[in-house]
């Protein structure tokens, strides 16, 4: 993927969230991104068991942060073409998307989950 340049924007999936991000540069492990908006609030729960509650850990999964670097595996990199959104209000976005989808959601993942988001949602905009 060596068309990208240093400071090209780029999609960014990592784990299970999506995010638009800065390129920083290659690295042999992967690509280093600095994380510009949200697209898709990382799902809730065990990353090996989507949408099963029982597990061992119920894990919280939380949005990368603002200007936070991540590696991202080559794959999960793709040029990005559009206006970049404002962090907080895109991070706002995905969590009411997700969360919405969530209402649709019957059982104890759903449930779960939507507890999760709504605590990360406080600490999120807590000011």
């Amino acid at each position: 993927m060596s068309e990208l340049q240093k400071g090209d924007i780029v999609t960014a999936i990592y784990k299970t969230g999506k995010y638009i991000a800065e390129y920083v540069e290659e690295r042999p492990n992967g690509m280093l991104v600095r994380i510009l908006a949200v697209q898709k609030h990382p799902m809730q729960g065990d990353l090996h068991h989507p949408k099963d509650a029982e597990v061992g850990f119920f894990h919280e999964r939380r949005a990368l942060s603002y200007r936070e670097g991540a590696m991202i595996p080559k794959q999960m990199v793709k040029k990005f073409s559009g206006e970049v959104p404002d962090y907080n209000q895109s991070l706002k976005d995905a969590l009411e998307k997700m969360k919405a989808e969530l209402t649709n959601e019957t059982g104890a993942w759903g449930e779960m989950s939507l507890r999760n988001l709504e605590a990360l949602e406080k600490e999120y905009f807590a000011q």
